[in-house]
């Protein structure tokens, strides 16, 4: 069977890995499998799964037509067509979507070209709501519901992918579900129940929904020595961790972090934070140690088994991968109460959202009352 698979990234990120997780698994089973993806470097292992749509021009031109005009997904016109142009000569018997927002695609003409094809099976991998919504990926922490009806006058118009102009959620709303509503074979694939929940309220109640948790490769993610607490100068402190590649989203709970480093014995915790942008380094406070993002999974494995506690304060979140990589470690987790986060995470060791002093106190118990 020839399989293709969609989604921004290829083999970095959480969802490039989940996607060339699955690549392989294929291929082991015999099949032929291609990857299009639109942005950032393939790692060599996975450069054989690869089939780039567009260019850095195809994607600033995208990008800049969703700063403007509130257009994420509706750019890349002739990158798309290029690359349905090679699709229809390869000719996939099964499509795989993931995150088809990242600037790189145009969906539209990505869902016409797919409906040519009714003997084509659809399966789509949804990582958060943005299929489904006007303009935002989440949607939880502002308490809008207009998804529901029709989007229309989007409270987080700046939020990703931002739009510094135009607010358009009425009318990508009604394009979206134009564009993604009658496929006649296609199934819709949800990590958490959470977002299965929500996919059942939303134009696309239509499809079949079926919950497949993430999975982490446990032969990368699993203990793993390494001197990252002597080379950071860390001997002698509890670690408590905290990872995310997007840290400039409010939602990610940065300022949670900085709250909870002040709440902690600087001489007995020492608070690490990785996938800091080299302005958020320079701006930290002072009990937190800011690291820059690595798509090295082997180096991320060893700062997860580093630590003694992982901690994600995110406020939206679908089924965190960063849960599971750490949790395969041997790092305990503790998570808020939101979205499908918790549905990986012991039920004690998730805490309200939002509440800083119930992740400080949990942290404490989960390291033991005489932590140092």
């Amino acid at each position: 069977m020839r399989i293709l698979i969609v989604n921004s990234v290829c083999g970095i990120g959480s969802t490039g890995r989940i996607c060339t997780a699955l690549a392989r698994e294929f291929e082991a089973a015999g099949h032929e499998v291609r990857i299009a993806y639109g942005r950032g470097q393939v790692p060599e292992g996975d450069q054989r799964f690869a089939m780039k749509i567009g260019n850095r021009l195809d994607l600033g031109g995208h990008l800049l037509k969703t700063r403007l005009l509130d257009a994420q997904g509706l750019g890349s016109v002739s990158a798309t067509r290029r690359f349905l142009a090679r699709a229809e000569e390869w000719k996939p018997e099964l499509l795989w979507l993931h995150n088809l927002h990242g600037y790189y695609i145009n969906y539209e003409l990505l869902f016409a070209w797919i409906k040519k094809h009714p003997e084509l099976e659809v399966r789509w991998t949804l990582h958060d709501c943005w299929a489904f919504t006007g303009h935002c990926a989440y949607f939880t922490a502002v308490g809008c519901e207009r998804w529901k009806t029709c989007c229309a006058h989007c409270p987080q118009k700046t939020a990703y992918p931002s739009s510094r102009l135009l607010d358009r959620a009425k009318r990508n709303f009604k394009r979206k579900r134009a564009a993604f509503t009658g496929v006649r074979n296609m199934t819709l694939i949800t990590p958490s129940r959470w977002l299965a929940g929500l996919v059942g309220e939303s134009f696309l109640k239509e499809y079949p929904v079926e919950v497949r948790c993430n999975t982490v490769d446990t032969d990368v993610f699993k203990p793993t020595e390494s001197g990252f607490r002597a080379e950071h100068g860390l001997e002698g402190k509890k670690i408590v961790l905290g990872v995310s590649s997007s840290w400039e989203e409010p939602r990610k709970g940065l300022k949670d972090m900085y709250a909870l480093a002040s709440l902690l014995d600087r001489d007995r915790f020492a608070v690490v934070l990785v996938g800091l942008s080299d302005e958020l380094r320079k701006t930290a406070p002072d009990g937190v140690l800011g690291l820059g993002r690595t798509d090295s999974p082997q180096a991320l494995a060893a700062i997860y088994t580093a630590a003694d506690v992982y901690v994600n304060p995110t406020y939206e979140d679908n089924y965190p991968t960063t849960n599971l990589e750490a949790q395969a470690c041997g790092t305990p987790v503790v998570t808020y109460d939101t979205g499908g986060s918790p549905e990986s995470v012991p039920p004690e060791n998730v805490v309200p959202c939002g509440d800083v002093a119930a992740l400080a106190a949990k942290i404490r118990e989960a390291l033991g009352a005489d932590a140092p």
